[in-house]
């Protein structure tokens, strides 16, 4: 173990985990590859099955003294985090660039909103209240108190690591408990870097631990540490189907789980909408980090009456997002460029039409796509249903608000939306009959603060993260009588 705890990384340097508050460096490792040139960045520690059980162990006796934390000190720590996170931007920005692709406004994004999402739950753990209810035998008194679950897995995607990562264990840790972040492999120093800020603000050993591995071991690093009987409950953002698998797994355990998932956003655009305004909105849902967000808008729902305005409206709006004259927008994976090429190919010998961008565009780095949107996009073709996770949105006319929000609901997904309205009582009726975790009136799909809780339904997902909603995922209720 090697316990280096100076604040940075060497860039050149085999990446390391973070257990029980110290650098360990495995013999098993893998090698990380940048999208941009397609080349090996460096390698990553590699988590086994044993390793991971010594974390699981490491939190539970961290747990012990964790649990009886005052509020105050916790406040310090959540507090001291947020400052160096900022301190320390540059250099933990440029680790997300280069291991995903981002660009510089969104990982600046990632860094301002861990922050104030640091300093939102800092001051929350002093609000965990219990009550004193009435009970039905005289002379008894009853208690309900909160407590922490014990030892947490937390997983977190690559796709905005800095954020998600963070909520994967802030509210769990804000409330009491421990935890053992799992980390993507496509970034690993991304994740490294969260366990570095945390060791620096002066988080007790092993109250959190990162890891990460290589794809191979999936499987059983995940299955040891859910099967562990120390860890009493997940949470997991990422895609649908993986959920699917550990939830699966976390059920047989009988372990509650908190499951943030994909998703299919629509964006509602009626007759009296401002369509600028919406058309801007709506390109910055669709192609903000090339469409890689689960809340992405992927479906544009147009009263028949504005379509031919808006269309134009957001043939310009796009122009504008994502600058078509330099380069392509660069995706994570490049099986996510091959899917969103098969998407638009089977709408395309289906019927529908290229309103914006080239279908047959093909970019000299496989890890890039232009965006493209079509239109007469109908049932039977598989982007109606799929979620592409990339730059591909469809266009459709619908003939009322009713017909808008039955082809919101077909879907399977149910995490976010917009509506674009002057009308403030027409968008709360529609937004009150769509399926979803949110909806939001005149912006964009994609929001998410530290004030708002944060999930989905269906296939999206159930649990909320943020605020003191998220605190209370992560507690729960004991109920104590005393009979005078």
């Amino acid at each position: 173990m090697n316990g280096n705890t100076n604040g940075t990384a060497d860039p050149s340097g085999t990446v390391p985990l973070w257990i029980a508050g110290e650098e360990v460096t495995t013999s098993t490792t893998f090698d990380v590859i940048g999208p941009k040139e397609g080349k090996k960045l460096w390698s990553s520690s590699s988590i086994s099955p044993e390793q991971a059980t010594q974390a699981v162990e490491a939190a539970h006796t961290a747990f012990k003294t964790w649990r009886k934390t005052k509020p105050a000190q916790i406040r310090s720590i959540l507090l001291k985090a947020a400052d160096i996170f900022e301190q320390r931007q540059e250099e933990i920005s440029k680790y997300m660039i280069e291991e995903t692709g981002a660009l510089e406004g969104f990982t600046g994004f990632n860094v301002t909103v861990t922050a104030e999402n640091l300093r939102d739950v800092a001051g929350r753990a002093a609000n965990i209240l219990g009550a004193i209810p009435q009970t039905g035998t005289p002379g008894q008194a009853a208690f309900l108190f909160k407590e922490p679950y014990g030892v947490n897995l937390g997983i977190a995607p690559w796709n905005a690591p800095l954020i998600l990562g963070t909520r994967a264990f802030l509210y769990a840790i804000a409330s009491g408990n421990t935890v053992i972040l799992k980390g993507s492999e496509l970034c690993p120093r991304t994740f490294w870097a969260l366990g570095s800020v945390m060791k620096q603000a002066g988080l007790p050993d092993g109250v959190l631990s990162v890891i990460y591995h290589q794809t191979s071991d999936a499987a059983a690093v995940a299955n040891t540490i859910i099967e562990h009987p120390h860890v009493r409950k997940v949470n997991f953002t990422g895609s649908t189907m993986t959920g699917s698998i550990i939830a699966s797994k976390a059920g047989k355990e009988l372990k509650p789980v908190l499951m943030e998932l994909g998703g299919k956003a629509s964006a509602i655009v009626c007759e009296d909408a401002d369509l600028e305004k919406a058309a801007m909105q709506v390109a910055l849902g669709s192609f903000l980090h090339a469409g890689q967000i689960c809340m992405a808008t992927e479906r544009v729902l147009v009263n028949r009456k504005v379509i031919e305005p808006f269309a134009e409206a957001l043939k310009g709006a796009s122009e504008k997002v994502y600058a078509p004259s330099g380069d392509a927008p660069l995706l994570v994976a490049q099986n996510t460029v091959e899917k969103n090429h098969k998407l638009l190919d089977d709408a395309n010998n289906k019927g529908a039409k290229v309103m914006y961008g080239d279908i047959n565009a093909k970019e000299q780095s496989k890890n890039r796509i232009r965006p493209v949107i079509v239109s007469d996009v109908k049932k039977d073709m598989d982007i109606f249903y799929t979620e592409s996770f990339g730059p591909t949105v469809s266009l459709i006319a619908v003939d009322s608000d009713d017909e808008a929000i039955e082809i919101a609901n077909d879907t399977e997904y149910g995490l976010s939306g917009a509506i674009f309205t002057e009308n403030l009582g027409r968008g709360l009726k529609i937004a009150k009959e769509i399926d979803s975790g949110a909806i939001h009136i005149n912006s964009m799909s994609v929001h998410d603060e530290s004030m708002l809780p944060h999930g989905g339904v269906k296939k999206s997902g159930w649990g909320r993260f943020n605020a003191q909603w998220g605190i209370e995922e992560f507690l729960k209720l004991k109920t104590v009588t005393y009979m005078e």
